[in-house]
C-alpha cells in the first residue's frame, strides 16, 4: 500500500449546500419566516456562496427585523457605520451587511442623502445626525438602489430598514465617506480643460482635508474614504492627447492627496480603488449613474464593502495571526512521499514557477509577523530534509514556528500548534489544497479561517488574499518581531521541560517587568494590543492611536506600558493599563496582556504596582471592571484572585462587573521577577 493509499480519508461530512444553493436555502428560510429564527446558520451559508451572490444575501439580511434576530442570537455583535458620500451611496449597505455576517457581525447603518458628506464630516456633533438635517439620518431602507432579486427591492411602509432602531443617537463605530468622480466634476461647466479640473480638484481636496480635520479633533471615531476612479467617458472628452496626459496627471495627485491623509491622520483609512478596478471590477454602470445618481457600479460597490468589512474586523480585534498551510499541491506541486523531494514540482516549469511565486507571497506575510506553520500528513524527517536542502525551496524550515507533519488529522495538528503557541484557534488561517481536508477543518475547528486553494497554483495567492485576514492599522516593531519571540518562546519551554516544577521554572527565568508611560512610538502598539488581544482583555475596550493619546492626555489618566523581559531575551511592550483618578479612588478602565506572557505573574506585579501607587497618593480605593466577553472568561476571577472583593455592576457599562480593593492589605510583587514601575513624570514613585 503506498503513503497516498495510506492517507484516504473517511467520506467528508455534509457541508451544507454549497456555491448558488446557499442563497436558494437562504432566500427559502427568508420566504418562510425562518430566517430570524435560523440566523445562527447564517455565517456558514454565507462562506460557501459565492461572492457575486453576497449582496442579494445582504438585502434579505437587512429586511430582517434586528429585535428578533437578537431575540435568537442575543451575543451577536453589532457594528454601527454611517455612510455618506458624494452621490446615493445606499446600495452599499446590502454587500456590507453581507460582508459582516460572514465575520459573525450584525450591522446597524445610518444612510446620508447624497451631496451631504462634507456636512457630515464637519457637523459638530457626534450623534449621528437627524432625519431632517440635511445629514445622516435612519433612510436607509428607503435609499436601496442594489440589484432586487425576487425579495430584496420591494420596500413598504411596514418593512423593516437598514438601522437596527436601537441606539439610534449612539456614536458609530466608524465612518465611510464614499466619494466619486462628481466630487470633483460637480461644479465644473462647459467648456473645460485639464487646467479646469485640476483647480477645481485642489479646491475639492482642500475643502475634503478641512473636514477630515474637523471630523477627526471632534474626536468621532474611524473614519473611511476611498480613491477616486477616472473614467474613460471623461478622458476622450478631451481631443487633444497631451491634455488627456495632464488630466490624468491631475487626477492621480488628487488621488495621492486622499491617500496622503491616511499618514496624516491615525483615524483615517483610505481605500485605493485602483487594485479593484484593475481586477476588472467595472467602475460605474452609465443608467444608474444618469437616472439614479448612483456614481459607483454596484460591483464595485460590493468589492468596495469587502474591504470595509476587513477595516471594522481589524477594528474590532478579529485579525489573524497565524497561517497554517498545508504541503502537498499547495506549497509545491506532487506528492512528497511518492515523488520524492526531487519529483516534486517547484522553481522549475511554468508551474514549478508558479508554486514559487506563492512561496514568495507566503515569505511576504510572514515578514510582517504572520506566524508561519505547517500542517501536513507526510514524514517529518522527509519534510524536514526538504525544507533545509531543495535548491529551489524558499520557504526554509527557519520561516516556520512549527511543522507538524505526521500522519495525524489536521485538524488535531492544528490544535497543537495554537497550544504550543499559546494561542486561540481564531487566530488561524488554514490554507490546503483538499476539498476533504477543508471541510472537515472546517467543521472540525470552525473558529478557524479556511482557505482552499485550488489545482492552478497561479490562482494561489489571490485565493489566500481575498479575504485581508492579517490586514492591521498599523505595523509595529512588535510585529515584525513576532516570529523570532516565538521560537525564543520554544526555548523557554524547554527549559520548563527542563525543570522540576513550574516554581522552579519562573525562579529560573529571571524576569524582569517594566512599567510606565509609552513613548510617542510606542502608542500604536499599546493601541493593537485594545484591538488584537483577546483573552487577558478585561474590559475589551477597543481603542486606536488617536484614541489612545487622548487617554494620556487627559488629567487624572494614566496609561501604562507593559515591558517585560528574561534571561532568554526581551520580549517587548506585552501589555497595557488604562487608569484614571475619580476623586478618592484609582479605577482600572482596562488592563491587556499578551497571551504570550500568561502565568508567569506579570499580571500579578502589574496590580500590586498600581495598588501601592494608589495609596501612596492617598486614594482611598482601586476598583477594577470585567466585562465579560467570549474570549476572557478564564480570567473572569481574576480582580477576585488579587484581593479585590466585587462589589456590584458599573452603571456605565452594562453587563461589566465592578471590583473594589480598599488598600488595607496590600500583597507584594510575585517574588521570582523585579519590578520597575514609574506612572509618569509626576508621580514621584518607583517601585
Amino acid at each position: 500500500m503506498t503513503q497516498a493509499q495510506e492517507r484516504i480519508p473517511a467520506p467528508a461530512a455534509p457541508a451544507g449546500p454549497p456555491g448558488p444553493a446557499a442563497l436558494a436555502t437562504l432566500r427559502g428560510r427568508y420566504r418562510a419566516g425562518q430566517l430570524a429564527a435560523e440566523y445562527g446558520s447564517v455565517r456558514a451559508l454565507l462562506s460557501r456562496m459565492p461572492r457575486r451572490d453576497l449582496p442579494a444575501a445582504g438585502q434579505l439580511l437587512a429586511r430582517l427585523d434586528p429585535a428578533e434576530v437578537r431575540r435568537h442570537v442575543p451575543d451577536l455583535p453589532v457594528v454601527r457605520v454611517a455612510v455618506t458620500g458624494e452621490s446615493t451611496v445606499a446600495p452599499v449597505v446590502g454587500p456590507l451587511t453581507a460582508e459582516l455576517a460572514r465575520h459573525g457581525l450584525w450591522l446597524e447603518a445610518k444612510v446620508a442623502p447624497h451631496g451631504s458628506y462634507l456636512h457630515d464630516l464637519m457637523r459638530p456633533d457626534d450623534t449621528g445626525g437627524g432625519p431632517n438635517d440635511g445629514s445622516l439620518d435612519d433612510t436607509a431602507g428607503h435609499q436601496e438602489h442594489g440589484r432586487p432579486d425576487d425579495t430584496a427591492g420591494r420596500q413598504n411602509d411596514s418593512s423593516p430598514d437598514h438601522t437596527a432602531g436601537h441606539r439610534d443617537h449612539g456614536r458609530p463605530d466608524l465612518m465611510l465617506c464614499v466619494l466619486d468622480a462628481h466630487t470633483v466634476l460637480g461644479d465644473l461647466t462647459v467648456p473645460w480643460r485639464a487646467e479646469d479640473v485640476e483647480g477645481a480638484a485642489r479646491t475639492k481636496l482642500a475643502l475634503i482635508r478641512a473636514a477630515v480635520r474637523a471630523h477627526q479633533r471632534a474626536g468621532r471615531g474611524l473614519l473611511v474614504l476611498n480613491t477616486v476612479p477616472l473614467h474613460r467617458h471623461l478622458t476622450q472628452q478631451l481631443i487633444d492627447l497631451r491634455g488627456r496626459a495632464r488630466l490624468g496627471a491631475v487626477w492621480r495627485e488628487f488621488n495621492s492627496g486622499l491617500l496622503s491623509l491616511a499618514a496624516e491622520h491615525a483615524g483615517v483609512v483610505v481605500i485605493d480603488l485602483d487594485p479593484l478596478i484593475g481586477e476588472g471590477v467595472p467602475a460605474a454602470e452609465p443608467r444608474a449613474a444618469q437616472y439614479a445618481r448612483a456614481r459607483l457600479s454596484e460591483a464595485l460597490l460590493a468589492a468596495y464593502a469587502r474591504e470595509a468589512a476587513h477595516i471594522v474586523r481589524a477594528r474590532l480585534g478579529r485579525t489573524r495571526k497565524v497561517l497554517a498551510l498545508d504541503l502537498d499541491g499547495t506549497l509545491w506541486g506532487g506528492v512528497l512521499g511518492e515523488d520524492g523531494p526531487g519529483g516534486i514540482e517547484l522553481g522549475d516549469g511554468l508551474r514549478g514557477e508558479a508554486f514559487l511565486a506563492f512561496q514568495r507571497v507566503v515569505r511576504q506575510l510572514g515578514s510582517q509577523g504572520v506566524l508561519l506553520a505547517v500542517s501536513s500528513k507526510n514524514d517529518a524527517e522527509t519534510v524536514s530534509r526538504t525544507l533545509r536542502e531543495h535548491p529551489a525551496m524558499l520557504l526554509r524550515e527557519d520561516d516556520f514556528v512549527q511543522v507538524s507533519a505526521n500522519w495525524k488529522p489536521k485538524h488535531d495538528n492544528l490544535r497543537d500548534i495554537a497550544e504550543r503557541l499559546g494561542l486561540g484557534l481564531d487566530s488561524f488561517v488554514f490554507a490546503d489544497d483538499s476539498p476533504f481536508e477543508c471541510g472537515l477543518v472546517g467543521e472540525q475547528l470552525p473558529e478557524v479561517a479556511v482557505i482552499r486553494v485550488d489545482d492552478d497554483p497561479a490562482l494561489h495567492p489571490s485565493a489566500l488574499l481575498a479575504d485581508g485576514w492579517f490586514d492591521l492599522f498599523d505595523l509595529t516593531e512588535a510585529d515584525l518581531e513576532r516570529a523570532d519571540r516565538y521560537r525564543t518562546e520554544a526555548r523557554r519551554q524547554e527549559f520548563r521541560e527542563d525543570v522540576d516544577s513550574y516554581q522552579a521554572y519562573l525562579d529560573g527565568l529571571g524576569l524582569e517587568v517594566t512599567l510606565r508611560p509609552p513613548a510617542g512610538p510606542e502608542l500604536a502598539r499599546v493601541a493593537q494590543l485594545t484591538l488584537r488581544t483577546n483573552q487577558f482583555h478585561l474590559a475589551t475596550e477597543r481603542l486606536d492611536v488617536p484614541e489612545v493619546a487622548d487617554r494620556m492626555a487627559r488629567p487624572g489618566h494614566h496609561v501604562l506600558a507593559v515591558h517585560a523581559r528574561d534571561r532568554f531575551g526581551d520580549q517587548g511592550l506585552v501589555g497595557a493599563l488604562f487608569l484614571r483618578r475619580d476623586g478618592e479612588v484609582l479605577r482600572i478602565d482596562n488592563f491587556a496582556l499578551s497571551c504570550r506572557v500568561f502565568s508567569r505573574g506579570i499580571e500579578s506585579a502589574c496590580v500590586a504596582a498600581v495598588l501601592r501607587f494608589a495609596r501612596d497618593t492617598t486614594a482611598r480605593a482601586v476598583t477594577g471592571r470585567y466585562l465579560p466577553s467570549p474570549r476572557n472568561a478564564a480570567f473572569a476571577a481574576f480582580y477576585g484572585d488579587q484581593g479585590f472583593t466585587p462589589v456590584g455592576t458599573d452603571p456605565d457599562e452594562p453587563g461589566a462587573v465592578l471590583f473594589r480593593h480598599d488598600l488595607r492589605d496590600l500583597a507584594p510583587a510575585p517574588a521570582h521577577l523585579r519590578l520597575d514601575a514609574a506612572f509618569g513624570p509626576d508621580d514621584g514613585d518607583r517601585t
